[in-house]
């Protein structure tokens, strides 16, 4: 298996770190999944939902965490005192566009990430 460039290790790392765990959290709400009480009431309040809502629910989240990792990758891309290394290169330096590189079928969504896009 060929190995992955820094700039892929990062997607594959930011899309199962972030985006993945959070779709999952979501999911586990609607499922009753979390023993904190901090979570209860809201895990039954949105246990009532019907079908339609709760794909609503996690479409809303996924495009939430989508677009927050968007701007956080433009806005990497547009200051010029934060880098971020992976294997000793900027990331940022190494790709066209580090905010465009999840988006696509050869994107990081596509490629590393358990839930399907909503677009």
């Amino acid at each position: 298996m060929k190995a992955l460039s820094p700039v892929e290790k990062f997607g594959k790392f930011i899309v199962e770190n972030l985006r993945d765990k959070g779709i999952d959290f979501a999911e586990g709400l609607l499922s009753k999944q979390w023993k904190a009480p901090s979570l209860l009431d809201m895990q039954d309040e949105i246990a009532n939902l019907n079908d339609i809502q709760k794909t609503a629910f996690i479409k809303a989240v996924t495009e939430t965490i989508d677009g927050a990792m968007h701007d956080f990758l433009f806005a990497l891309q547009e200051i010029n005192n934060i880098q971020i290394l992976v294997d000793g290169q900027n990331i940022v330096e190494l790709s066209d566009g580090i905010y465009g590189e999840a988006y696509s079928d050869e994107g990081w969504f596509s490629k590393y990430s358990r839930h399907k896009t909503n677009s």
